[in-house]
């Protein structure tokens, strides 16, 4: 089975959620926040109004907007996929959010899975991604990406197969914090 970005944040996160979500199949029950649907928003009225923008600035020389890929290890749809002047591909992504000086590791994440996707299906090489950060004045911000992180993707894609797949039981996560918030803290065992 292909996994998308959202499943490996989870399971990266803690384990256990991939087991409860889809071998329990105990719904999280998540509600929906303001900010998730205004983002959603925002984020559609972007792509509409930046289909035709190319990024010539970070070397950008033809786009793919909105490409839904998928491979036998991950699927996902990535907002613009950018061909660079150096042969090499990118993926990029809009986040309604505030830049804080920091990418957060759900953000890299995410953008690793893209790269994986982006280099099976194009057969070009990716070295870095982009945010677009539409709380910051749509500021970009460049995000390496390297060998290890897209190697850790697909294996961490296997370890999510073998749980949903072989019903494995994985280990908690080492962060007992994460648990205080946690939708199945009530069902978990410890």
């Amino acid at each position: 089975m292909s996994v998308t970005p959202s499943h490996i944040i989870e399971y990266l996160y803690c384990p256990r959620f991939t087991y409860f979500e889809y071998v329990l199949c105990i719904p999280q029950y998540e509600e929906r926040h303001y900010k998730v649907e205004k983002g959603r928003q925002v984020h559609d009225q972007k792509l509409e109004r930046n289909k035709d923008y190319l990024r010539k600035r970070i070397g950008a020389i033809e786009k793919y907007p909105e490409q839904y890929l998928t491979n036998d290890l991950l699927r996902g749809k990535i907002d613009e996929v950018l061909l660079l002047n150096n042969g090499t591909m990118a993926p990029l992504d809009y986040k309604f959010a505030k830049f804080k000086d920091r990418i957060y590791e759900t953000y890299r994440t995410q953008l690793e899975c893209y790269a994986v996707l982006i280099e099976s299906n194009f057969q070009k090489k990716v070295e870095k991604g982009f945010l677009v950060y539409t709380r910051s004045l749509n500021k970009l911000v460049e995000v390496p990406i390297d060998e290890k992180a897209k190697s850790e993707i697909r294996h961490v894609c296997r370890e999510v197969n073998d749980v949903v797949e072989k019903n494995v039981f994985p280990k908690a996560t080492k962060y007992k914090q994460r648990c205080v918030g946690c939708t199945y803290r009530n069902i978990c065992v410890k």
